[in-house]
């Protein structure tokens, strides 16, 4: 079989212009659309990666926000016990103080009617001291305790402070009516002597006297001038002892 030359050119020419026709209408076409589908596919996977790593950063951030949570919630825990801590403690402080403020009161009321009942007790033991020495000091008294209880009313003139003398004579100076001198028994012309005898001393002028018996002195005297009173006599004694039970109520 011979080489026909010729034949063989324009198998080459023909393949050759094959080629280019293949490369100017079909492999340059197919190779720009494979090259804008591997751009569009680059291009997708370039988004699917910046959203990968933009979810990667929502997750981090998202995390980050729950442990932020979680820390905040943690310290607003932790700040609620304290504050329900607190207030549990000061609560307890002041049911404490008032606690110890009742028991200061109900000590307080029972000290006060303790005192009271005390103060009642006394007044009552007062009394009936009062009562039992009225009745003792009534069956002795007599003329002759009378008498010792006159000396000792003149005496007194002479232990008399200066505040009460000058009293007494300011009595005598503003009183002009007649002086009385009430005794249990009565007093004895020379008992009724030696008195205005120190009356007229103490008021430095002559003086007029009323004598009055009142059996409920019971023994001694009283001696009244104006409001001004000077005595010694049991019933006296008596109210004194009395009134000052009554003071201490």
């Amino acid at each position: 079989m011979e080489l026909n030359w010729s034949t063989f050119a324009l198998e080459i020419i023909n393949f050759l212009v094959l080629v280019w026709i293949l490369k100017r209408f079909l492999y340059r076409p197919v190779l720009s659309i494979l090259e804008k589908r591997r751009e569009k596919i680059q291009q997708s996977l370039d988004e699917a990666t910046e959203r990968h790593v933009h979810a990667i950063e929502l997750e981090q951030q998202y995390k980050q926000r729950l442990d932020d949570w979680s820390l905040e919630k943690q310290q607003l825990l932790q700040a609620l016990q304290q504050e329900i801590q607190s207030e549990r403690t000061q609560k307890l402080e002041q049911l404490k103080s008032e606690l110890t403020h009742e028991r200061e009161k109900t000590i307080a009321v029972e000290q006060r009617q303790q005192a009271e009942k005390l103060v009642q007790y006394q007044h009552t033991a007062h009394q009936q001291g009062a009562r039992f020495a009225s009745r003792l000091l009534s069956a002795v008294a007599s003329r002759e305790l009378e008498s010792r209880l006159f000396e000792l009313f003149i005496t007194t003139f002479d232990e008399l402070n200066k505040e009460r003398k000058e009293t007494l004579q300011n009595a005598c100076e503003n009183f002009s009516k007649t002086m009385t001198v009430t005794s249990a028994f009565g007093l004895s012309s020379s008992q009724q002597q030696q008195l205005e005898k120190k009356l007229k001393v103490l008021c430095n002028q002559p003086v007029k006297i009323e004598y009055e018996i009142d059996p409920q002195l019971l023994a001694g005297l009283r001696l009244l001038i104006g409001s001004s009173v000077l005595g010694i006599n049991l019933q006296d004694e008596l109210n004194e002892f009395v009134e000052l039970s009554r003071e201490n109520r």
